[in-house]
């Protein structure tokens, strides 16, 4: 009995050290074949959100870090001086209509006039009267789009979500003074994430656009994502070469015995997103090209 007991629980060690020397082969057959990085990061598309007219926020309706969907409202502009503005444009519109009736009334009744007794009045002021007239309608076209811009600026006073994610950086408050075309929040497009893994010049020419990635997070170690190569970029910025002292270039110096490859982005598209797992710009990835056997 105590041999076969020692036989068993051989033979289970044997079993197990087999099944993880399998795995370990494995995982090296996968880093040796299939083209690899952990110089990887989340990325997404970032809303720099800003008010496109200016005055002081009179309500903030969101915190830091919350979701929102698009077309929920960010915060409010004190919407009085352009409600003003609306009602002064509708004022001007309406004068501008009556004084255009009135001149139409005038150049009527003066080719009138001239249809009965051609001189009674005179060619000259016959054309004054109706360019006065066809001048007042300019005005009425005038008044109408500035009545339509002050509307338009009234609506601006309420700024809202252009799309699903989440809101951050609010480092302002009710009474701030928002100025307009200057961001005041960001939003981070919750439909936008994709990732970049930096690969090694000298990797790119073993794997295409359209190869199935595997993408792991650090932030979620045991729920790998998948993915496509989207596509490969084009260039980097040059760490040389740049102007220095006497507008020369700023070469650095070359160590002959070390070589070290460019990084290059690769854009992997994610596919479907295991529950669980949150996607927050700028979290570490590693990638992983499958080439398959």
């Amino acid at each position: 009995m105590k041999f076969l007991k020692k036989l068993s629980l051989g033979t289970i060690n044997l079993a197990l050290i087999a099944a993880v020397a399998w795995y370990a082969y494995q995982a090296f057959e996968d880093y040796i074949h299939n083209p690899w990085t952990r110089d990887g990061q989340l990325r997404g598309q970032v809303i720099q959100v800003a008010p496109r007219v200016s005055g002081p926020v009179i309500n903030v309706a969101v915190i830091d870090n919350q979701a929102v969907k698009a077309g929920d409202l960010l915060f409010e502009i004190d919407p009085e001086p352009f409600k003003i503005a609306v009602a002064q444009s509708e004022a001007n519109l309406k004068r501008d209509r009556i004084n255009a009736k009135s001149l139409k009334i005038e150049w009527d009744r003066l080719r009138e006039i001239y249809a009965k007794d051609a001189g009674a009045v005179s060619q000259k002021d016959l054309n004054r009267r109706e360019t006065n007239y066809l001048q007042s309608l300019s005005q009425i076209d005038v008044a109408q789009e500035t009545l339509r811009n002050a509307k338009l600026n009234l609506g601006y006073t309420s700024v809202y979500a252009a799309v699903d994610g989440y809101v951050s950086n609010i480092n302002f408050q009710i009474g701030t003074q928002a100025v307009a075309n200057t961001p005041i929040l960001a939003l981070v497009d919750s439909n936008s994430f994709w990732v970049f893994g930096y690969f090694r010049e000298s990797q790119l020419s073993r794997f295409s656009i359209g190869d199935p990635a595997r993408v792991t997070l650090m932030a979620y170690p045991d729920q790998p994502l998948r993915g496509t190569v989207e596509s490969l970029g084009w260039g980097i910025a040059p760490s040389d070469g740049n102007a220095g002292a006497y507008l020369l270039p700023s070469i650095k110096p070359v160590f002959q015995w070390i070589r070290l490859a460019q990084r290059i982005p690769v854009r992997i598209q994610l596919e479907e997103i295991p529950d669980g797992v949150e996607l927050r710009f700028g979290l570490t990835a590693s990638v992983m090209i499958e080439r398959g056997p």
